[in-house]
């Protein structure tokens, strides 16, 4: 619950500032100068791939969320089997171990969308984020029938 407070907080205030920016976009190009328009154009493409990256980055949220209840209402969620050390982090060599387990069971059974929500789950533990979005957004797509990239 915390995550998602912080994360809609997070967005609102991004909102906020790309409607700052794109204010003063408009001010920019109102002015009427050669100079002052190109600038405020280029000042409103930047709120433009702003919210572009937001909203994809939501729907991402979204559709991981969606597949993670309904894993966990058939009751296969990855049980979560690592050593942590004294602090709370992850164990490295026990991330690594889980995440090869993980990978055996996609390999055998790559077409299930569940085995690539716990691998996704296994690379985020081995802080491999780049790769643990990818094996999300492959989940993603065998869940919902689209074709895989």
């Amino acid at each position: 619950m915390r995550a998602k407070l912080s994360y809609t907080v997070s967005a609102v205030v991004l909102v906020f500032y790309f409607v700052l920016v794109g204010e003063r976009g408009v001010l920019l190009i109102a002015d009427g100068r050669p100079v002052t328009v190109a600038f405020g154009v280029a000042v409103l493409v930047l709120p433009l791939i702003g919210a572009w990256f937001l909203w994809h980055t939501t729907q991402f949220a979204r559709h991981a969320g969606r597949l993670g209840r309904e894993l966990e209402a058939e009751g296969g969620l990855p049980v979560d089997e690592l050593v942590r050390t004294p602090s709370g982090r992850v164990d490295r060599a026990s991330a690594d171990a889980v995440f090869e387990k993980r990978k055996a069971e996609t390999e055998a059974a790559p077409d299930d969308w569940r085995n690539w929500f716990r691998l996704a789950v296994a690379y985020f533990d081995a802080r491999d984020t780049p790769r643990a979005r990818k094996a999300m957004q492959r989940a993603i797509a065998l869940h919902d029938g689209r074709p895989v990239r």
